[in-house]
């Protein structure tokens, strides 16, 4: 490594300083409010692609959608994690087991 490059986890934790910096002189729901309503408006426009819908329709099914998002991350989430107890100690423990 020369002078002046950082490392991974230098960069990484050079990273984590600037993104706290921002969060306390910045509101966070400020800063990303354009950002949520665009990932919002994804499940609006997968609902209903031509627009013409109701809006309360739409926005139903927009829930749904964006329930069914998070439940399939969440069902991802415990498979990646039920794998990676598997590859540290063997086995893991059914939910069935006592």
């Amino acid at each position: 490594m020369s002078g002046g490059e950082l490392s991974p986890g230098e960069r990484a934790l050079r990273a984590r300083i600037a993104a706290h910096t921002m969060h306390a002189r910045n509101d966070t729901k400020a800063t990303t409010a354009r950002a949520r309503a665009t990932f919002l408006a994804r499940f609006e426009e997968l609902a209903d692609p031509e627009g013409t819908l109701p809006a309360e329709e739409r926005a139903r099914r927009a829930q749904h959608l964006r329930r069914a998002y998070f439940t399939r991350l969440a069902l991802a989430s415990a498979k990646a994690r039920r794998q990676q107890a598997r590859g540290k100690g063997g086995e893991a423990a059914s939910p069935h087991q006592s």
